[in-house]
């Protein structure tokens, strides 16, 4: 009955076993799976002609007579774009147009000073100009459609007058007749509404002072100061977006007194007269035509430099970062957990010092990352590198120093576990052939107890690669050159996926590659982690003869 009865509970802990494997596989696959699904769209994705002029302009890469091609061709598409703004403009952007009719008049007079006129003539045709000028200005102001045709009519009686021909003041009038066809078709009591949505469709379109646009800046536009808004949407699913909020507005209105607010979206074509609603459809029906997206690999984000703070470019720096952090850090705390395992089994003795000792390591296995960063700041940084007479600022021996200290009490508890778990007879065979205690361990203990010990370091080593609050304080920056030597600070991929975390809007900007840098990091702490498996594996089957 006993027999029975054990039986059908190891059973029952059998399917109980397999069943916790495939629930925690399930669970991987739904937090994995959509992380490697977004992170690889740092890789592939569909980039468009301004991701083409990005690598180009940037990075050096394309045929850049093919590339000047692709630029023409989207551009006779764009120009109509920026005609049917530039008409807009001119019936409703005053101020501007005010400003314009002023540099004419400024121009003006410089063209007449250089013609070395009569002192009588220069004066009467600046008059002449002036009043011009203030005719258009009282026109623009104006929101009686009589009275601006009334002050344009006036303004254009003067365009016959042959003195005027061919000169700078000629714009004037081009100025009045537009102005004047524009104000026809428009409410001129929405001046200020109309120029605030045009500039806020503008910044959608081109760029703002801190969000670039769908196309980038306009041909013949000062380079911006940042880089990114240098260029329009360099992937298609960034048009997509962008193009979603050109085409609609959106507002949190309140529909019931005392209701959560809701969401409303409306055509933003509606916050303009007709004349300009055409330009909605026209950008949506042909925004494939102004961007040209086509199929990307971009292999280059695992060595490239990033830009703007990661909104172009790679993760190369981040990826070395990490590594000398990992593998700086691995060779102090092998060896380190390896003496000290040693140490507690073989040499010390079971007295209330080594339950104290343990205690403590157990202690500091549980004691939180960021208490270890603080250890690392105030020990290594700023007292152990003034004393040894190095520069007291974080750098990468400082946050390997700091991972070495979080990681070894894992690899402590490991290694001794490893080595309580060689048979004793190991070990008394070795002395009996007349070998000492410190050969014993080197040559018989140390070896059998490698495959335990591995598993340490797979541990220890995953712990020190995806780590972040230690070397916050100790060796990390977000932005920096490339490391020369072991006194530098680097970038890692784990800061650098907080920083973007944290930082401003970048990381809704660009999640691909905020995603692409995790992804990264678990793929390379899986490639480490699975050398060592391999290594552990190929050590034990050495030890078992085969």
């Amino acid at each position: 009955m006993k027999l029975r009865f054990r039986g059908q509970l190891d059973r029952v802990f059998t399917i109980a076993t397999g069943l916790s494997v495939v629930l925690l596989t399930l669970v991987l696959l739904a937090i994995l799976g959509p992380m490697v699904y977004r992170g690889s769209s740092a890789v592939f994705f569909q980039g468009t002609v301004e991701f083409r002029k990005m690598q180009k302009n940037l990075f050096g890469r394309g045929d850049e007579q093919a590339l000047h091609a692709e630029v023409a061709e989207t551009e006779k598409v764009r120009q109509q774009v920026y005609e049917m703004i530039d008409a807009f403009k001119k019936g409703v952007d005053v101020e501007a147009l005010s400003e314009q009719v002023r540099q004419i008049h400024r121009q003006f007079g410089q063209d007449l000073r250089d013609r070395n006129l009569p002192a009588g003539e220069y004066t009467r045709l600046r008059e002449l100009t002036r009043q011009i000028r203030d005719k258009l200005e009282a026109a623009f102001r104006s929101q009686d459609i009589n009275e601006i045709k009334r002050l344009v009519g006036e303004v254009l009686k003067d365009e016959s007058n042959p003195q005027l021909k061919g000169t700078s003041a000629e714009k004037l009038f081009a100025i009045a007749r537009q102005f004047l066809q524009a104000a026809g078709q428009i409410d001129l009591g929405k001046h200020q509404e109309y120029a605030l949505a045009l500039q806020e469709a503008e910044g959608i379109l081109f760029h703002s002072e801190a969000l670039p646009g769908l196309l980038g800046p306009r041909p013949g536009e000062p380079p911006a100061p940042l880089v990114m808004l240098r260029y329009g949407a360099t992937r298609w699913d960034q048009a997509q977006t962008l193009l979603d909020r050109f085409l609609w507005v959106e507002h949190w209105v309140e529909e019931k007194p005392g209701e959560p607010l809701v969401l409303q979206r409306k055509p933003r074509a509606e916050l303009f007269p007709e004349p300009l609603r055409p330009l909605f459809t026209y950008v949506e029906q042909n925004a494939g035509k102004m961007l040209h997206p086509r199929r990307t690999v971009y292999w280059q984000f695992l060595r490239d430099d990033n830009v703007n703070s990661h909104y172009f470019g790679g993760i190369g720096p981040e990826i070395l970062g990490t590594m000398l952090i990992t593998v700086v850090g691995m060779l102090f705390v092998i060896p380190l957990g390896i003496i000290s395992a040693a140490y507690l089994v073989e040499c010390a003795s079971d007295g209330w010092t080594m339950r104290i000792i343990r205690m403590g390591i157990n202690t500091l296995a549980g004691v939180p990352s960021i208490v270890f960063g603080l250890f690392g700041l105030a020990f290594f940084v700023l007292f152990l590198f003034p004393l040894l007479g190095f520069a007291p600022r974080p750098c990468i021996l400082a946050a390997s120093m700091t991972l070495a200290v979080l990681t070894l009490p894992v690899m402590i508890r490991a290694s001794e576990e490893a080595i309580r778990s060689v048979p004793a007879t190991y070990k008394e065979g070795s002395l009996a052939l007349g070998a000492s205690r410190f050969h014993t361990f080197i040559a018989v203990t140390f070896p059998a107890a490698l495959p335990g010990i591995l598993t340490g370091v797979i541990l220890s080593l995953s712990r020190i690669a995806g780590e972040t609050a230690p070397i916050l304080f100790t060796g990390a920056v977000s932005l920096g050159a490339v490391p020369r030597s072991l006194f530098d600070p680097t970038r890692t991929l784990s800061y650098g996926s907080y920083d973007m975390a944290v930082g401003d809007r970048l990381g809704m900007m660009v999640p691909h590659n905020q995603y692409g840098m995790v992804v990264t990091l678990v793929l390379l702490i899986l490639i480490l982690n699975g050398a060592a498996i391999m290594l552990r594996t190929r050590v034990f089957k050495k030890l078992r003869g085969h």
